[in-house]
């Protein structure tokens, strides 16, 4: 079968194309899948930059959707024909998350999706979306459920209230779209005024571009009355936060589901402390979460922004489409 690992030293340019042998039938509790489309976050960028250290020949992509095969012994969740999409954590199946790293995570600590079929165990899987292309199914193992439990789960968000999101990638796109199908109001920014008005499409009730206006926290404070946002969906980390806590209610709840301006760095946490706001880390969530957002997927209706689709030997040209900013929405892999 044909499969992408990742080169030596590791950047874009070694990721390499490969043939490996095909992976058989499974054994009981497994299934094998088809794999037919990934998609592209910054968790795996990291990865294939070398940002993240991974094994040798590590095959990447945590997001993997496709059709079942055939299934071993004692398996009852699927049947062969059935789609599937993967899960971030494949052992985290219901309540409080169990792992606090990447080691069982596909694409990171395990072998990923970047390649034409698996035999795993069937947990590692749930059902995809009726009515979902695979490469819509793919979009939901990461961003999409990021964006659910920040909300929904974690948020407990409700009609009515207001949400604040940066940025127009995959968890962003995803969280105004569920922010709307709930009710809830959305202010929303970037630094591209183009992609602002895609926003606004989308249902944004508010935009802001904050290269243009960089204390967008005060911007969001007037839009809302001086109140601030309900919920803040934080991608950036650091180089954000302090924006996202002045751009907050009194008592409201900051998501923090990203890194894309750093590591670490400096937390205004007298600011964060007299304005008794709620930051909650987290990373994607459970398998019982992503089958309750499948769900929900299919009674709204909603369906992922996906910006462009590559074949499996241009991954590395995926990558340096995400690279690059440009896009709107996923970035999705076709197999």
């Amino acid at each position: 079968m044909k499969a992408v690992q990742v080169g030596s030293p590791v950047t874009l340019d070694t990721l390499k194309l490969v043939d490996l042998p095909d992976p058989g039938q499974p054994n009981a509790g497994e299934i094998r899948v088809r794999i037919h489309a990934n998609s592209l976050n910054f968790h795996d960028y990291a990865v294939v930059k070398g940002m993240i250290p991974t094994a040798q020949n590590r095959i990447p992509m945590a997001d993997g959707a496709g059709v079942v095969e055939a299934v071993g012994a004692g398996v009852t969740a699927f049947k062969t024909g059935d789609h599937v999409v993967s899960c971030f954590f494949p052992f985290w199946e219901n309540g409080p998350p169990p792992i606090a790293d990447f080691s069982t995570t596909p694409g990171d600590g395990v072998d990923g999706y970047a390649r034409e079929a698996v035999v795993l165990p069937a947990h590692w899987f749930t059902r995809a979306p009726n009515g979902y292309s695979h490469a819509e199914a793919a979009t939901l193992t990461t961003a999409g459920l990021t964006a659910w439990r920040a909300l929904v789960v974690d948020g407990q968000l409700k009609a009515g209230e207001t949400v604040l999101l940066l940025g127009t990638g995959g968890v962003s796109i995803f969280a105004l779209q569920m922010a709307k199908a709930m009710g809830a109001s959305v202010i929303a920014t970037s630094s591209s005024d183009a992609k602002l008005a895609k926003l606004r499409a989308l249902g944004a009730d508010h935009t802001i571009n904050y290269k243009t206006n960089p204390e967008w926290g005060g911007a969001v404070l007037e839009l809302t009355g001086g109140r601030g946002v309900d919920h803040v969906v934080e991608v950036g980390g650091p180089g954000t936060l302090p924006q996202s806590i002045t751009a907050c209610k009194i008592g409201g709840h900051i998501a923090l589901i990203g890194v894309l301006t750093g590591r670490g760095g400096q937390v205004p946490t007298a600011a964060l402390m007299a304005k008794h706001q709620r930051l909650q880390g987290l990373i994607v969530g459970s398998r019982h979460e992503q089958l309750e957002m499948i769900r929900a997927l299919e009674t709204t209706g909603i369906k992922p922004v996906i910006d462009s689709t590559f074949e499996l030997a241009n991954l590395a040209d995926a990558f340096r489409h995400e690279e690059a900013g440009a896009h709107f929405g996923k970035i999705c892999v076709s197999i």
